[in-house]
């Protein structure tokens, strides 16, 4: 367990609403108030550095079980931790899908993580959007919320029933909302490289018309529904609205999404293919305005691993998804904060308060009393992002080459600390 004293460190606390510099005193994994007597305990210089609650993504792929050359939950766990995260919501789209309680609990029972896994289950059973999966068994295992994540479930009356049922058991719904049959077999926004390359093209329309028809479900059932990986200013401007009215709505914003924009593809290069894709650059502007205004109330990086030869062979034969928890956090200050003057309380509370209240969830906080989840930020030194470094097993990463000014350089999760 962790005991140590952070000397002179700069404390953002979303819940009290500070930013403050003090020591930050932990004695056996616990926080405790500054008039504690610790002068027994390790002194940290820490000067410079940024104290937060530990990071949370709600939406990451750890291919566990079905792909683990791509990533295992060990692997994916230790690029969380070396991300500043300490906990993750991880996707059922695996082989075989998570829909049983075996699944669930297999994603828990992991205790040697250096990070806390809170699983996600399926919406339909396999997967395939015929019928709602048994969301009460699922949740009773320990399911945090339900998602067919990778699919849109397409058919109104089950995500209705599915919705109607989650509700009840105060589970919010995920939902990929893209109309498949929009979609078609796009893989890239209109775009210069999509017309050089002649790459077939993603309408926005797949997936605006989904985020709509999930807000009028959403509407008619009051279930909390959360809509993943928004790229384009119509969905913002859709959520927006809906968030207005008073429904339990909410988005969540990538990274890559907010740092790059279809026309800025440098080349025919599959890490820059996911989905939905990236959108144009009124696109980037429409999501980080909805972050600033508090429309999307969280960040998530939807880390999806692929192996090196799947993302090898071009845009067109590459597989959806781009790696994103060791660049997180560098991304999202660069894009937010350095750009944009996103203050960093609102900025740390993307990442903690925002995905804690989705799940319904205590808030992460730095508060006295409590079992030290923390990460410790350094802003001084500006790193180069170099894929062969990463915990990752993956490399598919848009962002190679970067210079970013932020890195977590230590993270303590449920008291216990993990060297960055």
């Amino acid at each position: 367990m962790t005991s140590a004293v952070f000397r002179h460190v700069r404390q953002i606390d979303p819940v009290a609403g500070s930013d403050r510099v003090a020591d930050l005193i932990i004695r056996d994994g616990m926080i405790q108030p500054p008039e504690a007597w610790a002068r027994d305990l390790p002194q940290i210089d820490a000067e410079g550095l940024i104290a937060a609650p530990g990071f949370w993504d709600v939406h990451v792929h750890f291919r566990d079980p079905g792909n683990p050359a791509a990533e295992t939950r060990r692997s994916g766990a230790a690029a969380a931790a070396a991300g500043g995260f300490t906990h993750v919501v991880t996707m059922p789209n695996t082989v075989p899908a998570g829909d049983s309680e075996e699944w669930v609990r297999e994603q828990i029972e992991d205790t040697q993580l250096p990070v806390k896994i809170l699983p996600s289950a399926c919406v339909t059973r396999g997967r395939k959007g015929g019928e709602v999966a048994d969301l009460e068994r699922l949740a009773a295992a320990g399911a945090v919320a339900f998602t067919d994540d990778g699919s849109m479930v397409a058919d109104d009356r089950v995500m209705a029933e599915a919705m109607r049922r989650a509700r009840r058991l105060n589970r919010p719904v995920m939902d990929h909302a893209v109309v498949p049959s929009l979609a078609g077999a796009g893989v890239i926004r209109a775009c210069p490289l999509a017309e050089q390359c002649g790459l077939p093209v993603f309408p926005p329309e797949a997936e605006v018309e989904a985020v709509r028809r999930d807000i009028r479900l959403c509407a008619e059932t009051g279930c909390a529904t959360h809509i993943q990986h928004i790229s384009c200013a119509a969905s913002v401007a859709a959520i927006r609205e809906a968030r207005a009215k008073g429904l339990p709505v909410t988005g969540e914003a990538s990274p890559h999404h907010l740092a790059l924009a279809a026309e800025e593809i440098p080349a025919d290069d599959g890490n820059f293919r996911m989905n939905p894709p990236l959108g144009n650059r009124a696109d980037v502007r429409a999501l980080r305005d909805g972050v600033l205004d508090g429309t999307l109330t969280l960040f998530a990086t939807d880390h999806a691993p692929h192996t090196v030869a799947s993302k090898s062979n071009g845009f067109l034969k590459a597989p959806f998804g781009v790696i994103g928890l060791e660049t997180a956090v560098g991304v999202t200050w660069r894009v937010m904060v350095e750009e944009e003057g996103m203050s960093v309380v609102q900025w740390v509370a993307a990442w903690t308060t925002g995905p804690a209240a989705l799940l319904g969830l205590p808030a992460p906080s730095l508060a006295p009393g409590r079992v030290a989840d923390v990460v410790l930020l350094d802003t001084r030194h500006p790193w180069l992002v170099v894929p062969d470094r990463f915990r990752s097993l993956s490399r598919d990463t848009p962002f190679a080459g970067w210079e970013l000014p932020v890195k977590a350089v230590k993270t303590v999760c449920e008291g216990m600390t993990c060297e960055v």
